[in-house]
């Protein structure tokens, strides 16, 4: 008995879904074999070797500027997010004090030279006395030898040889004591000149020193860069070494990464690194290169460790900052602050580095020339004060 053409028909319609369906679940089976070796491929060869972190900030230097002496501000030259250049004044404190001390520096220095001067020419003048005792000493010698010998004669009484002995007697002693006299006023001027002499050199100090507090009522900027925290006002007083604003130089800029524990194993100096900033979206990439990390974690280093060998212990993955370089080509194009989020890859794929608790990273140096030019001007200012004081002497060297 033949099937019922509508059975048939089913049957048939039945068997094509059944094969399109084992066709589709084999397609899915590939495709997921395919994605999950992408990715088992993408895992083993990208992301074992790259470690990211979004606990990452961007860091730099806070200059402090502070007054070097005490004073009373006059004038406050720049503001919180001006922006200052190396040497610039911020604050002027009142210089009346100083420059009292200074002049009354500065007359002392010239008494000093001319009563230095005056001790030279006191040398001179008992040298030339000695030469005069000796020269007396010499005739008063030659007088008696010559009565001496004229003692047998007769022509010379004995007194007269007396008298004689007497006068070479007292020569003598006057010589002895011209001589003690002058050796006394050497020792004051002996190898050295007016410039050199210890009783100038004295007050030449204290001349620079006055100098250098009248120059440091006007307290410069230490760097270039941005002004921030001013605290300071006008009519304030201020104590030397108190804070009264601080300046941010934006072009040396670093960021700092906190990556767990359990991602430091391959992380060291000099492997690339790629940044993206919240401010500016995953478009703009910032490209550094790892230069240091931090000798302990966070944890170790906060105002009150964790004491985790009291009470109940639970485990906390720590973090160690990683301390990144960006390239400031790229910071001055796209310009950044402190403080702002960044998130961080470290491409670790070149992991024959040593590691940094073995072998650390260079020093950083920092320093500013703005102070150097204090100590130069104030020993222009000694020389010229005692040229002034030489003017017409014929002092010019150790006697």
């Amino acid at each position: 008995m033949n099937a019922h053409p509508t059975q048939a028909a089913g049957a048939t319609q039945h068997a094509s879904s059944e094969k399109r369906r084992r066709t589709l679940l084999t397609l899915a089976m590939i495709g997921a074999l395919v994605v999950g070796g992408g990715y088992a491929l993408y895992w083993s060869h990208v992301t074992q070797q790259e470690e990211t972190t979004e606990d990452a900030y961007v860091e730099g230097n806070i200059v402090q500027v502070t007054s070097q002496v005490a004073g009373t501000v006059v004038a406050i030259g720049a503001d919180n997010t001006d922006r200052v250049s190396a040497g610039q004044s911020l604050v002027r404190l009142n210089p009346l004090d100083a420059q009292l001390a200074l002049e009354r520096s500065e007359a002392m220095l010239a008494k000093t030279v001319r009563q230095v001067r005056s001790q030279y020419a006191v040398a001179s003048q008992m040298r030339a006395i000695v030469e005069l005792r000796r020269s007396e000493l010499r005739k008063v010698q030659a007088d008696m030898d010559r009565r001496s010998g004229l003692l047998h004669s007769g022509a010379v009484s004995g007194e007269d040889l007396e008298h004689a002995s007497e006068a070479v007697s007292t020569a003598s002693a006057a010589l002895k004591s011209a001589e003690q006299q002058y050796a006394a006023n050497q020792a004051y001027v002996d190898g050295t000149t007016v410039a050199t002499h210890p009783d100038v050199l004295s007050v030449s100090a204290q001349v620079k020193d006055a100098y250098i507090g009248a120059a440091r009522a006007v307290v410069p900027a230490p760097v270039g860069g941005i002004v921030a925290r001013r605290n300071v006002q006008v009519g304030q007083r201020v104590a030397a070494g108190v804070s009264m604003m601080s300046i941010i130089p934006l072009e040396s800029l670093w960021v700092t990464a906190n990556f767990k524990e359990s991602q430091l194993r391959y992380i060291h100096t000099g492997q690339p690194v790629i940044m993206t900033a919240d401010a500016y979206g995953r478009q703009v990439k910032y490209r550094g290169k790892v230069i240091g990390q931090e000798a302990g974690t966070g944890s170790a280093f906060s105002l009150m460790p964790a004491q985790n060998a009291t009470g109940n212990w639970i485990k906390v993955v720590q973090r160690l900052p990683v301390r990144i370089a960006l390239d400031p080509n790229e910071v001055r194009k796209n310009p950044l602050q402190l403080g702002l989020s960044m998130r961080v890859s470290i491409d670790t794929s070149k992991r024959d580095g040593t590691p940094f608790a073995l072998a650390g990273n260079p020093a950083h140096a920092y320093e500013t020339e703005v102070f150097a030019q204090e100590g130069k001007d104030a020993a222009a200012l000694v020389t010229r004060i005692i040229a002034m004081n030489m003017a017409g002497s014929s002092v010019a060297s150790a006697n």
